[in-house]
């Protein structure tokens, strides 16, 4: 069942996470998969074995088999905990392809799969013996030999008149020229973990390192900042989120010690301080779905607003926003971040508890709001309660929130809650435990849909449902009777039944 949520997952969103120095897609690269991609690795090319700067012709015989390790660092950097740049030097033999200086930048523009690609390093290089013709520098794992030239690459050649005859040319491979991941593959204990993912909030990356990891912390932090431009801190969490304001405590492993930042998201944009409110970049996608289900003049409540990516996402849509946090730093850069964006007349901010709000300003507005007959009202009313670890738990406070009788199930508010969940079943999961809070069954009413995998066995899940009304109102709608039915078994309006008594 996990698994199938995760898949659905997968096709629900997209994710955006950034390995060390990647962009990836939520997670880190699977050390499963490295086996696997090593063999590919393996059999996508091989070398024929001459002298260096010897030319050759290809041949259709294959010779030798390209070394695994030609890419890896040298191995005395096993074990490094302070970066030594230096170290990595390493001499690599690469095949290169003579051309005539006047086609270089054509024939570039055709074989670009096959050209050599590092960061830094130069894939034309001057021919020492001849002024008019350059090198270009190929890839070995991708141009070893005749049989890698499909048919198209040699009719390429022969267009542009060049014989696919090939040298080999020895290349300098300095710590520039390296991989982040080639780098903490070849430094950190083999057979252990080296991929962590990393979220990057504005100019700073943020990491969750694992024990194995934390010997060599701060050379990760460094090569970090190396290899990905505009990042100029990294940081380290070393505890959960597990405290009232939702923030957490972090170590600085490289760099500037700033944490005030700009990040951009959904086209707007958000200043804040990352030491001392929450901020999670993975959930951009989710933003915008929810925002997606409004209209212009909708009204939202967001009871964990932090600094606003729900609330000024949905204010530019021209809805009506109440927003609210408790952490004083959360609510300052809330305020702040509605006059960046020009929405400071349209969202309303709080600092309170999250069932003081929902018991106070929410309240107050859903009663005038649901007090409008279905033909005044066009809006409808939506409930946001992203605070995962909790949030579950504040249902219980729409129990007979509202006095009166019941309104349409029409104009009723839609709640949509956000939880952990470390179940086999993890829909199943939420909705009891929602159904636990709230006193009343939510089967064919709800829907469940996964976030995201936050950990091995562990998601993060939303729950959407209308409040039903026997929920929300202390008072309940006297049943229809029919015309003809004896007067005496109508309900008056000033007699309590024994079932109204129970409710209130």
């Amino acid at each position: 069942m996990r698994i199938l949520w995760r898949l659905h997952g997968c096709c629900a969103r997209l994710l955006t996470t950034t390995c060390f120095g990647t962009a990836a897609l939520n997670t880190s690269f699977s050390t499963a998969w490295k086996p696997l991609a090593q063999h590919f690795d393996r059999l996508s090319g091989l070398f024929i074995d001459v002298q260096r700067n010897s030319s050759f012709r290809m041949h259709e015989t294959v010779e030798n088999k390209i070394d695994p390790e030609l890419y890896s660092p040298h191995p005395d950097v096993r074990g490094m905990t302070i970066l030594d740049r230096a170290a990595f030097k390493k001499t690599i033999t690469v095949p290169v392809l003579k051309v005539k200086k006047e086609i270089i930048n054509r024939l570039l523009k055709s074989l670009k799969h096959m050209v050599l690609h590092r960061a830094g390093l130069k894939r034309v290089i001057d021919d020492p013996e001849d002024e008019h013709h350059k090198l270009v520098l190929l890839d070995p794992h991708k141009m070893s030999s005749e049989g890698s030239l499909g048919e198209a690459d040699r009719k390429i050649l022969e267009q542009f008149d060049i014989i696919p005859e090939l040298a080999k040319r020895d290349v300098e491979f300095t710590y520039d020229f390296f991989k982040a991941e080639e780098i903490f593959q070849a430094v950190l204990p083999e057979g252990q973990d080296v991929t962590s993912g990393f979220s990057r909030v504005g100019h700073i990356a943020h990491l969750n390192l694992r024990d194995h990891q934390l010997p060599y912390k701060h050379l990760i932090g460094q090569v970090i900042i190396d290899k990905n431009p505009g990042i100029t801190c990294v940081v380290n969490k070393i505890n959960t989120i597990d405290n009232t304001y939702r923030n957490f405590q972090m170590e600085i492993l490289a760099g500037e010690t700033n944490m005030m930042t700009k990040v951009k998201e959904n086209s707007i944009q958000y200043e804040f301080d990352f030491s001392k409110v929450y901020w999670n970049p993975r959930l951009s996608t989710e933003h915008s779905r929810i925002v997606d289900l409004l209209k212009p003049g909708d009204v939202l409540f967001d009871v964990f607003a932090g600094v606003g990516p729900f609330a000024i996402l949905a204010a530019r849509k021209k809805c009506r926003v109440f927003a609210n946090d408790l952490n004083p730093d959360s609510y300052k850069w809330l305020q702040h971040n509605c006059k960046l964006n020009k929405v400071d007349r349209t969202v309303q901010v709080f600092n309170m508890d999250g069932r003081d709000f929902l018991r106070g300003p929410v309240k107050e507005q859903l009663t005038e709001e649901l007090s409008l007959s279905v033909k005044e009202k066009e809006s409808s009313l939506h409930i946001v309660m992203n605070l995962p670890a909790l949030a579950v738990e504040f249902l219980d406070v729409f129990k007979h929130l509202l006095d009166g009788e019941p309104c349409s199930s029409n104009l009723l508010p839609t709640v949509h809650c956000y939880s952990f969940s470390k179940h086999d079943n993890p829909a199943k999961d939420i909705q009891d435990r929602a159904e636990a809070f709230l006193g009343t069954s939510l089967e064919g009413r709800c829907s469940v849909r996964l976030v995201r995998n936050v950990a091995p066995n562990k998601e993060m899940l939303c729950i959407s449902f209308q409040v039903p009304a026997d929920v929300l109102y202390k008072r309940q709608c006297p049943p229809e009777v029919s015309p003809e039915e004896p007067a005496s078994k109508r309900l008056r309006p000033n007699e309590d039944s024994s079932e109204e008594k129970s409710i209130s």
